[in-house]
C-alpha cells in the first residue's frame, strides 16, 4: 500500500501541478475526476486531510449494507492514516478536493477541534450525499478558499482560509444530521439493528471468545464504521453505542442478579468482565445501587 508523506508526493504520482503551497492543495476536476481528484483505484494512506466533491455516473458506494441513490453529489472527509480505496469507481462533472497537511493547522484552534467531527472517522462508503442547495454552499465556501488561496498571501491568508474550512465542516455536520434524518425510512431504525447485533455477539460465543462487546466489533456486524454507528444511534436515541452496549449489559446484569445463584464476580465473568471491581462500579453509575444492593432490594 502507498503511503503519501507530502502533498507534493501525490500531486507527483498523479500527474498533478506543483501546488503553491507544499501544506495545502487545491483541486478542481472535470469529467475525469477520479484521476484528476487523486481517487486512484489502489489503496494508499497519507499525512493529511482530505475533504472531496464528486458525482458518481456510474458504479456504487455502499452506505452500511444499503445501497442509496447518487442523483447528486457526494462529499468525503479522510484524515491522515485513513486507507483510501475506491472500486469500479466512475466519476464525472465538476468535483473538488481540498488537501491539507496537518502541520497546516499547527497553532490554529482547529488542530484540536477537527477531531471533534467524527465523519473523519466514517469509511468512504459512508459519504454525505448533498441536496443541490448543500452543493451550492460547499462551493461556496470553496471558491472563497480558492479566492484567498491564488491572491498575494500575507499574514491573514493562513487564517482566513482555515475559517472557510472550518465553516465547510461544520455546515457537513448538519447536512450529516439532516442525511440521518431523510434517510432513517431507509436504514430501519438503528437501535433495533443495534441490539440484535448484541444479541447475537452472546449468542454465537462471541463474547467468550472476544471478551466484553466493543463499539467496533458491533458496528463490524452492522457494515459500518464505530462513528458512524455511535452518530446514528445519537441521533435517534440522543445517546452513543457504548451507553447503549452498557445498558444492554446491565439489563443482562439485572436479570442475572434476580434469576441465578450467582455472586456478583461470577456475574461479571460471566458478562464477560476481567475486572468485578469495575464492573460494580458501572452497574452503580447506570443503576444508583451497587449490585448487592439491587438484588437486596428486588428480594
Amino acid at each position: 500500500m502507498k503511503h503519501f508523506k507530502s502533498i507534493s508526493e501525490l500531486h507527483k504520482a498523479r500527474n498533478l501541478p506543483m501546488s503553491e503551497n507544499p501544506l495545502l492543495s487545491l483541486i478542481t476536476c472535470v469529467d475525469t475526476c477520479a484521476v484528476t481528484c487523486g481517487l486512484a483505484k489502489n489503496e494508499y494512506t497519507t499525512d493529511f486531510y482530505s475533504i472531496a466533491f464528486k458525482k458518481l455516473i456510474s458504479g456504487s458506494f455502499n452506505y452500511g449494507r444499503t445501497k442509496y441513490d447518487h442523483n447528486g453529489g457526494s462529499m468525503t472527509y479522510v484524515k491522515p492514516g485513513q486507507v483510501v480505496e475506491l472500486k469500479n469507481i466512475k466519476l464525472d462533472g465538476k468535483g473538488f478536493t481540498i488537501m491539507f497537511h496537518r502541520d497546516f493547522l499547527n497553532g490554529e484552534p482547529l488542530h484540536q477541534t477537527i477531531k471533534k467531527y467524527s465523519f473523519f472517522d466514517y469509511e468512504t462508503n459512508e459519504a454525505l450525499h448533498i441536496s443541490p442547495r448543500e452543493e451550492e454552499i460547499m462551493w461556496e465556501l470553496f471558491h472563497k478558499i480558492e479566492t484567498e488561496y491564488n491572491n498575494n498571501q500575507d499574514e491573514f491568508s493562513k487564517e482566513i482560509i482555515i475559517g472557510h474550512i472550518e465553516a465547510i465542516l461544520k455546515y457537513s455536520q448538519r447536512f450529516y444530521k439532516r442525511q440521518f434524518l431523510n434517510r432513517s425510512e431507509l436504514t430501519g431504525k438503528i437501535t433495533t439493528k443495534f441490539n440484535k447485533a448484541i444479541r447475537q455477539y452472546f449468542e454465537n460465543g462471541a463474547l467468550l471468545a472476544n471478551g466484553l462487546p466493543t463499539v467496533a466489533a458491533i458496528a463490524a456486524q452492522l457494515k459500518m464504521s464505530p462513528s458512524y454507528l455511535s452518530d446514528l444511534l445519537r441521533q435517534e436515541t440522543g445517546k452513543p453505542a457504548i451507553d447503549h452496549i452498557h445498558s444492554y449489559l446491565i439489563s443482562e446484569a439485572k436479570n442475572l442478579l434476580i434469576g441465578a445463584d450467582l455472586t456478583v464476580a461470577e456475574i461479571a465473568y460471566q458478562l464477560g468482565f476481567e475486572n468485578p471491581p469495575y464492573f460494580s462500579r458501572l452497574f452503580k453509575k447506570e443503576t444508583g445501587l451497587t449490585p448487592i444492593a439491587y438484588r437486596d432490594s428486588i428480594n
